[in-house]
């Protein structure tokens, strides 16, 4: 991708905004991806064969644009969606005590309801069931927490569905509509039987705990070498205590969903740039100049070239 992109995926990359970027799996995973995806997802997966395939670099950059317009429409049904996925799961009985979730909106377009399901594991920490209606079947996607075999959850019920497929984390299915209901409970059943308590929970492995002093343009630059990270090489998560905001803090994105710190600590005179995606909840506690605790992983700051931005994954009270 870095020596020599084929003519699409070159496009893909002009689009995406990273050209003359040395491309990591961070842009692959959150720019180029989600890019080829939204093909299918919107219309269907041959465009993106048509663009990876193209040789006249001209016509490869109008079908990148036409694919990047693809990602724009699947991220506004993605919230869309998403915000009415979380009204039903809020308006369910009992859900304080339910292992499970299994929603299903005949409206829904099909290709972004995995998307959905995966927010609603994120957001309740269950395993998730999505389903709209396509050709007369309800179909959807199902993803799990960490550790359960969703998988298994679903094959359980097989007797029930008209197809299923996938693996631990994630499966799709399909079954008739009047199965929705019995599916729903014995899904439930099954989850309520099989999963751990310490499943239930979101929970981050963190691997060292730094001050800022210990965060040096080398020290990242011997982290890069652990490359390319993903499931059974995960990025390092760090931690680091009793940190202050400096006094420039701000919530920023399209609807104020996020916050870009610049944070100090009592061990150094660094200033620490960083970004806390979803969690502009926070900055009223961040503001209150009372210190707090963070675990992140490093990154390079994408809009300032060999400047280090730490990639806030959460935030807690110091003390707590």
């Amino acid at each position: 991708l870095n020596a020599n992109p084929c003519m699409g995926l070159k496009a893909i990359i002009d689009v995406c905004g990273l050209t003359d970027k040395e491309i990591n799996m961070s842009d692959i995973v959150f720019k180029i991806g989600p890019r080829i995806n939204a093909s299918g997802r919107i219309q269907k997966g041959k465009e993106a064969v048509d663009l990876l395939i193209e040789k006249d670099y001209k016509q490869a950059h109008e079908k990148g644009n036409l694919i990047n317009g693809y990602n724009e429409q699947r991220k506004d049904l993605d919230k869309t969606m998403t915000e009415e996925a979380n009204k039903i799961v809020d308006s369910l009985e009992n859900l304080s005590e339910r292992r499970s979730i299994v929603i299903y909106n005949e409206e829904w377009h099909k290709g972004v309801i995995g998307i959905v399901a995966s927010r609603l594991t994120e957001i309740y920490y269950r395993p998730a069931v999505v389903l709209t209606r396509t050709e007369g079947l309800a179909t959807g996607s199902a993803r799990s927490v960490s550790g359960f075999d969703v998988y298994s959850a679903i094959e359980h019920c097989r007797d029930l569905l008209e197809n299923f497929g996938g693996h631990t984390y994630a499966a799709g299915l399909s079954m008739k509509v009047e199965n929705v209901e019995e599916f729903t409970r014995r899904f439930e059943e099954y989850v309520t039987n099989h999963i751990l308590p310490e499943q239930t929970s979101a929970t981050i492995d963190i691997d060292a705990q730094l001050d800022f002093r210990d965060i040096t343009p080398k020290f990242f630059f011997d982290l890069k070498k652990f490359n390319p990270f993903g499931p059974e090489n995960h990025k390092p998560v760090f931690a680091t205590l009793n940190v202050y905001d400096y006094g420039t803090s701000k919530v920023v994105g399209r609807e104020q969903e996020h916050i870009k710190l610049e944070l100090v600590d009592n061990k150094s005179n660094n200033v620490m740039n960083g970004i806390a995606f979803g969690q502009s909840s926070q900055v009223r506690y961040i503001k209150t100049k009372q210190s707090f605790n963070i675990c992140y992983t490093i990154e390079e700051n994408s809009h300032k070239r060999g400047d280090i931005q730490l990639q806030i994954e959460d935030i807690k009270p110091s003390g707590f």
